[in-house]
């Protein structure tokens, strides 16, 4: 057997479907300029009596234009029973397509770039649209994100992932919805059902002004599995300050 053959066999087992991380979270489309922001995300999840899985990450972003936000994060993670240890960099860009409020829906585009430690992972890269709309108090979010890695060194194909949220925006201070995450395999031949990855839950925003342009904005979800290979269980939380 060639001394890369076990590597390229994990990849085709394990390349089939790309876990999004605990940390993840829900894109928006839109776009302040100016605006500065020091992002702390963190999330942990759960399934069986398998080991916690958790991650953080944390970034600093600014509004560079009009309709371009651009942010670079360290990423960090721990699982099988492990210590935390450094997993990647990270360089999230987001375009604001429309003008906000101008059109039904707000429509945006993400890309992501990442350079995980392990380099056989190669480079990752996520891109798709984000949609919002608005319903008096209710703002809905839809995304359609793609992932693949390039120059793995496993073969791979690209993957499908959505995002969701529904929220009340009851007060600034104080919002509730709920927030749903998926990844559904090969963008084009999706896994079958019983591989696909669902989890749903309920979830709290808020914005506290501190005066002076600066602001704590937060948002949090309790997400259960909706789907065999789901996560039983995760939470999941990000904090920014804005300045």
């Amino acid at each position: 057997m060639k001394p890369y053959a076990p590597l390229l066999v994990a990849g085709a087992l394990f390349a089939p479907m790309a876990m999004a991380g605990p940390a993840d979270y829900v894109h928006t489309p839109t776009v302040e300029y100016g605006e500065k922001e020091i992002d702390f995300k963190a999330g942990a999840a759960r399934k069986g009596d398998d080991p916690r899985e958790s991650a953080f990450s944390i970034g600093f972003g600014y509004g560079a234009k009009e309709w371009w936000f651009t942010e670079l994060y360290a990423k960090y993670k721990r699982e099988n029973y492990e210590g935390t240890k450094f997993d990647a960099i990270e360089w999230e860009n987001k375009f604001q397509l429309t003008e906000t409020g101008r059109y039904p829906v707000d429509v945006g585009f993400l890309l992501e770039i990442e350079r995980p430690e392990d380099r056989t992972e190669g480079w990752e890269v996520k891109w798709g649209p984000l949609f919002q709309t608005e319903f008096g108090k209710f703002q809905l979010n839809g995304n359609l994100l793609f992932q693949r890695n390039y120059r793995a060194g496993f073969p791979n194909d690209t993957q499908f992932q959505y995002q969701w949220q529904a929220k009340y925006r009851w007060l600034p201070r104080f919002e509730f919805g709920l927030q749903g995450f998926g990844e559904m395999g090969k963008w084009n031949d999706w896994a079958p059902r019983d591989e696909r990855i669902h989890t749903v839950g309920p979830a709290v925003f808020g914005k506290i002004p501190l005066g002076n342009h600066q602001a704590i904005k937060y948002n949090a979800a309790w997400l259960l599995g909706s789907s065999r290979a789901a996560p039983d269980r995760t939470l999941r939380m990000q904090v920014e300050y804005e300045f």
